[in-house]
């Protein structure tokens, strides 16, 4: 989903900066037309890859979170099978 959103916003991005270059307008003017779409495609690529990262993060801790407790109850299972054998 993530990589659909990054890919939508790079091809608006490149969509812009297309309709930029074969405006007819002064090379001045082009250029900072130029230069403030890249700004903005730099910000938003940069939002979107946090959300990615933070997204990525947040389903990290929740598998590592949830092995954690497999382990535990297996581990009390054991233990539990152990004790009740002696």
């Amino acid at each position: 989903m993530k990589s659909n959103v990054l890919g939508i916003v790079a091809g608006v991005a490149v969509g812009a900066l297309l309709g930029v270059l074969f405006a007819p307008d002064k090379g001045s003017k082009t250029r900072k037309k130029i230069k403030n779409k890249t700004s903005k495609l730099k910000k938003n690529l940069k939002e979107e890859f946090d959300d990615f990262l933070d997204a990525a993060s947040k389903k990290y801790n929740s598998v590592v979170d949830k092995g954690e407790d497999v382990l535990e109850k297996e581990k009390e299972k054991i233990v539990n099978t152990v004790n009740s054998k002696n």
